[in-house]
């Protein structure tokens, strides 16, 4: 009986600590990079809602860059999702808006910023109230 008890620990601690099959670690790599994703998406709509919120002039480059980093801090998934995000929302301005090709630019620059990893507050207007 005690040498089944230990080829049953002995199996469960194998089992355990062997390397999981490529498609196994394919799914799980897929599951995190949709996981970051979401939260990108989420961490972006937190700097839109923000900047709702605040109403300042001035402070969009701001809010742009600091959703896209914190975005793009998750990990692949969020700054593919602050990507597609920042582009799409770009390219609907643009179209909608007269704000014109420069202020688009500048707004793709303090994107790709924050993406990189750039402190946002390159881009934080003086007189901003500190919670944001």
């Amino acid at each position: 009986m005690r040498i089944w008890v230990c080829i049953a620990l002995l199996s469960i601690v194998l089992c355990a600590s062997a390397e999981r099959p490529a498609i196994v670690r394919g799914i799980v790599r897929a599951g995190e990079f949709v996981r970051d994703a979401a939260g990108g998406a989420k961490d972006m709509l937190r700097a839109y809602l923000d900047m709702r919120k605040a109403n300042y002039i001035g402070a969009d480059k701001y809010f742009h860059a600091r959703g896209n980093y914190d975005a793009a801090r998750r990990g692949p998934g969020g700054a593919w999702a602050a990507k597609v995000i920042s582009d799409l929302r770009e390219a609907i301005q643009t179209r909608g808006s007269g704000r014109g090709a420069e202020d688009s630019r500048l707004d793709q620059e303090a994107n790709r910023w924050g993406r990189s990893g750039g402190d946002p507050n390159r881009y934080r207007p003086k007189g901003l109230p500190s919670k944001y």
